[in-house]
């Protein structure tokens, strides 16, 4: 008994949590499905060249957020090439066609039954957007001389494989998320950056010349890290009222409870990120196929190439990080503004019987939560913009380029792994153990 007071809870809580036989039977299935995911993401496509692939990616920063959502599925060009991106794609446009369509509405109101029928409508839409976006990568390879061939039978061929990658993978999330631990399709992802770490790592030896800034560096990581945590896991609290009518035989009975609803400061997640990295990465590589080669004199789209970079200095670094600031700020008020009015929570509370105290049930209360959920955006907003911008702090301060720190990367690791420990705190709760997030 000692001994077990005396181990740190994380560890104490891994051990409980390997000693419960289907507790056990859910991690090691997550552990053996992420295993077939990284097999299938090393299966290539025919007639790529990997060198001149590897070169694109480096150079490309759109293939590298896209090669993130694979998996790092892409950078190999496999038959998973495209991961699970057509299928978040598909349900952010479902998520924002919901509200504004009434019949997609009224079906997501019904219930179980209701959230199905639209999450097989998302899986449907998956199918179209993997092909679409499937042919738009090949073209793009072929433009580049990476992938041979053009005829009308390889072109079918690889974008059927990739579709069914897609779907493969889509499938491998669903069936974490039914019998392992977590959210399928976030672990996915979660497995592709996590195995893209040891490169990462490595890159930093080629600085080791720049001790102090790589030092600062992995002090950077480590307290956004942190700060990530923190913005992720908190909330405002508003309390709720209950009155209940109990009967019990032939009288009747007042009853009151409490509770509140707890409104995440961040309640976009990562979104705003995706969208807004899209926009500000799109003039770039459309500018990148009129742009002179190097050694000729540069033209319009030369200038836009540059201009729009990640990696250009100052001060075109500073137009793009600083629009990219504000569109992360404008993303997240819009995301969320979405999804909270998805949620109706001022209808359902005055359903249940609800009220929140010192505010009128019906448009009172519906106003009161628009307002506290503006002020609290605010600060998720900018916790996300200034996330978003920390690659070029990171950079301008160490003066290290050869790492590059993934505002994406790292919100996804940090959101997956607090989503699976409370998944696993929540299995030890049941069971009377003890948890590590106490």
């Amino acid at each position: 008994m000692k001994q077990r007071e005396s181990r740190p809870r994380l560890i104490q809580a891994l051990i409980d949590a390997f000693s419960l036989p289907d507790l056990r039977q859910k991690l090691i299935f997550t552990l053996l499905m992420l295993v077939v995911f990284r097999f299938v993401a090393h299966v290539p496509l025919p007639g790529v060249d990997l060198t001149a692939l590897h070169d694109l990616f480096d150079k490309n920063q759109l293939m590298g957020m896209l090669d993130m959502f694979s998996g790092g599925a892409m950078r190999n060009f496999s038959v998973a090439a495209l991961g699970v991106y057509p299928y978040i794609t598909a349900s952010i446009i479902m998520q924002l066609l919901v509200p504004v369509i009434p019949a997609l509405r009224s079906m997501s109101e019904e219930g179980e039954a209701g959230r199905h029928r639209v999450n097989q409508i998302t899986h449907w839409i998956t199918v179209p957007l993997a092909g679409l976006q499937g042919y738009a990568q090949l073209a793009l390879l072929r433009s580049q001389g990476i992938v041979a061939g053009s005829d009308a039978l390889s072109t079918v061929a690889i974008i059927v494989s990739m579709v069914a990658g897609t779907v493969f993978c889509v499938w491998l999330g669903e069936l974490i998320t039914e019998r392992g631990i977590g959210n399928g399709v976030s672990i996915i992802i979660f497995g592709g950056i996590m195995a893209g770490l040891p490169q990462t790592l490595g890159r930093g030896f080629i600085a080791k010349d720049n001790f102090l800034g790589l030092l600062i560096f992995f002090i950077i990581a480590m307290a956004l890290i942190v700060l990530i945590v923190i913005f992720t896991e908190g909330h405002r609290r508003i309390p709720v009222q209950y009155a209940k009518t109990a009967f019990r035989g032939a009288r009747m009975y007042r009853q009151s409870g409490s509770t509140h609803i707890p409104l995440r400061v961040n309640m976009a997640g990562m979104i705003p990120l995706i969208f807004a990295m899209s926009l500000m990465i799109f003039p770039a590589t459309v500018a990148s196929y009129f742009a002179n080669p190097a050694g000729q004199d540069p033209n319009f789209a030369n200038w836009i190439q540059n201009w729009f970079s990640p990696n250009a200095t100052l001060p075109g670094g500073l137009l793009y990080w600083g629009l990219y600031f504000l569109l992360v700020v404008g993303f997240a008020f819009f995301y969320t503004m979405v999804i909270f009015e998805q949620m109706n929570l001022a209808q359902s509370l005055q359903r249940q019987g609800g009220f929140i105290p010192g505010v009128r049930p019906g448009k009172p209360t519906t106003d009161y939560l628009d307002k506290v959920i503006k002020r609290i955006t605010w600060g998720g907003a900018l916790f996300l913009a200034f996330v978003a911008i920390m690659p070029f702090l990171a950079r301008e301060i160490t003066n290290i380029a050869v790492l590059t720190l993934s505002s994406t990367g790292i919100l996804i690791v940090v959101g997956v792994a607090l989503d699976t420990m409370k998944q696993i705190e929540a299995q030890l709760t049941m069971r009377r153990y003890e948890g590590f997030l106490r």
